[in-house]
């Protein structure tokens, strides 16, 4: 059994993802959740995007332009951290937020990835390889890589950070991203 797709997929994926929009949005979304529920709901929104387009190729891209998914990524970015600046302390402790974080992360991981470097990349592997089911596979291994470094940068900064500045913190990454990829649409220029 040949594992180039496989390897290929994987090693692709994750270097391109470490430190991408979609690795800070999953640290971000862990300073204030559940690390298993941000983990279950990315790796949901990675299957759902990237296996897409491994089967169906470019066909979700072209239906939603570069410039209206960088406009509702930085929308719900913005969303995300006014939410999460209107979110109350209790005796200055951030609580981890109960219900909707699997939901949370689906959503804003999906937005993000549609039309992404990693998308395009899903496509062009299993058309070279010829071998959807191993991209595919690889692809996943490689986000759950990234996706589970994510989750545990995110709850070592808690350990790091004192409690009353968490929702600072997350409130500013997700402003300034939301601002960086509005900026990115209206000014037609690729910055993150």
């Amino acid at each position: 059994m040949d594992l180039t797709p496989l390897i290929a997929s994987f090693s692709l994926f994750a270097l391109m993802e470490f430190g991408d929009k979609t690795h800070i949005a999953v640290i971000t979304l862990s300073m204030k959740n559940k690390p298993w529920e941000v983990f279950v709901g990315a790796l949901a929104a990675f299957a759902l995007v990237d296996g897409a387009s491994v089967v169906v190729g470019g066909f979700i891209a072209d239906l939603l332009p570069t410039y209206w998914i960088n406009v509702v990524s930085g929308l719900l970015f913005l969303v995300f951290g006014v939410l999460t600046l209107r979110g109350e302390d209790d005796d200055g402790e951030v609580k981890e937020r109960k219900g909707n974080a699997i939901l949370q992360a689906a959503s804003l991981v999906t937005v993000m990835e549609l039309g992404d470097k990693t998308q395009f990349t899903s496509f062009v592997l299993a058309a070279r390889y010829g071998n959807p089911l191993m991209v595919f596979a690889g692809i996943m291994l490689g986000s759950a890589l990234i996706t589970g470094s994510g989750v545990v940068i995110g709850k070592a900064l808690m350990r790091f950070v004192p409690e009353r500045y968490l929702r600072y913190i997350a409130a500013a990454l997700f402003l300034i991203f939301g601002t960086i990829f509005l900026a990115s649409a209206l000014m037609g220029i690729q910055i993150l």
